[in-house]
């Protein structure tokens, strides 16, 4: 029983004085003792003692190896400059090996009438002899191996040049500055090709038509207008023939638009916009689109149709109107459309390198009556909504209509280069 009760409290000092006294009892007694020697084996292993550890060995730590950069080797090989060439305004020196700061001296000189901008190099270079460097707006370049290991390079002019030199690892780059290009007499052959080909560009509204209204009295006419006049400049440089309908802020009757084109026998005829939207959609309306003749299709183009006829409405019906539009312009409506898909094309390019979220509104049919004469491929192009926030804000910055109107350009290039 005192075994027993041990056991159940846990006592074990009691627990293996009480098992000892049975092992002997039981041996005394011949009795088989071997389950409680057993237990009595089991609380001696429990109770050996912890053994404290007096020095604690320290465990030493690894130190993380870092790989040890690679210092740039600057090699004295026969000859260690690879290679010498001009590219648009720099000159290029390329080197076999690693450089130093010091491996470029930079002298001014002035002999005679003649200013020099002298560069010394420290190497070979093997082709120093037969290699000759020009550049457009430099009177003269020389290049010769100056001592056993010095290259020179002279820039010669007859105005002090601005001279820069940049040194990468392997590569010193002469930069001129301001360069004038001289002038050339040969006229380039995209120029050649364009001088007979004509535009008429059309400028929307006018006058008492303002078109549409943005914010802060933002009107249409006068952005198109500004536009238009930078169009204008661009193809004339393009080497093109070119005719606004309008140099000033006037009205024209919208019927009255292509008079000039069909009397200038234009290849192209162009009207320029900008787009509206109903105060309702007004917030998500947004986008650069082009139209080109056709009885309308959707809603959408009723409705910019009906936004750009508004000055000249005259009182066929709807039927009426669209048998007229069939049966003028026909023939010209898929010429119109290949003019339109270039022009969207080459505009969003244009425009997206300055706001990427320009919105693509797409080429689209219209019956758009500024194109109802034109006996030519022509279109109609909204270049931005005038009444969004931030769009119509856009169409009135300098450099953006400027962008706007590069990418019409752009595009009447790559239809003419089609459809010669």
């Amino acid at each position: 029983m005192n075994y027993l009760r041990a056991v159940l409290n846990s006592d074990q000092k009691n627990e293996k004085k009480h098992l000892q006294d049975l092992v002997k009892i039981g041996k005394k007694l011949n009795k088989n003792t071997a389950t409680y020697e057993k237990e009595l084996k089991k609380l001696a292993s429990s109770n050996k003692p912890i053994q404290k550890i007096d020095k604690v060995q320290k465990i030493a730590k690894i130190k993380k190896v870092k790989p040890s950069k690679k210092k740039p080797k600057y090699k004295n090989s026969t000859y260690n400059i690879d290679n010498v060439f001009v590219k648009d305004n720099q000159i290029i020196i390329d080197f076999k090996h690693y450089l130093k700061k010091d491996y470029i001296k930079f002298i001014e000189e002035k002999r005679g009438n003649k200013y020099l901008d002298i560069f010394d190099f420290k190497g070979r270079f093997k082709d120093a002899s037969p290699t000759i460097l020009k550049m457009n707006g430099i009177d003269r370049i020389k290049i010769f191996q100056y001592k056993y290991r010095k290259l020179r390079i002279e820039l010669i002019h007859r105005k002090n040049l601005k001279t820069i030199y940049i040194i990468g690892k392997k590569r010193i780059i002469i930069k001129v500055l301001d360069l004038k290009k001289s002038k050339s007499n040969v006229t380039p052959v995209k120029t050649l090709l364009n001088k007979n080909k004509v535009i008429v560009i059309d400028s929307g509204h006018g006058g008492k038509d303002s078109g549409a209204v943005g914010s802060k009295k933002r009107y249409e006419k006068n952005t198109v207008f500004t536009i238009s006049k930078y169009l204008y400049s661009d193809l004339k440089k393009r080497g093109y023939k070119v005719y606004l309908t309008r140099n000033k802020d006037r009205f024209i009757q919208v019927k009255n638009r292509t008079v000039l084109a069909n009397r200038k026998k234009a290849d192209i005829f162009i009207s320029i916009h900008a787009n509206a939207a109903p105060k309702s959609v007004r917030k998500k309306a947004r986008g650069i689109e082009t139209y080109f003749l056709s009885p309308a299709r959707s809603a959408r183009a009723k409705r910019v149709a009906a936004l750009e006829n508004s000055s000249d409405m005259n009182a066929m019906n709807n039927n009426s109107q669209n048998s007229f539009l069939t049966i003028l312009n026909q023939s010209k409506i898929t010429s119109s459309q290949k003019l339109g898909i270039d022009v969207q094309q080459h505009l969003l390019y244009s425009a997206r390198k300055k706001y990427k979220d320009v919105v693509d509104g797409g080429v689209r049919e219209g019956p758009f009556w500024v194109l109802v004469g034109a006996q030519m491929p022509s279109i109609l192009v909204e270049v931005g909504y005038i009444t969004h926030k931030v769009e119509g804000r856009r169409l009135f910055e300098k450099s953006y209509q400027k962008i706007l109107a590069k990418g019409i350009a752009d595009g009447i290039d790559a239809y003419f280069a089609k459809n010669q």
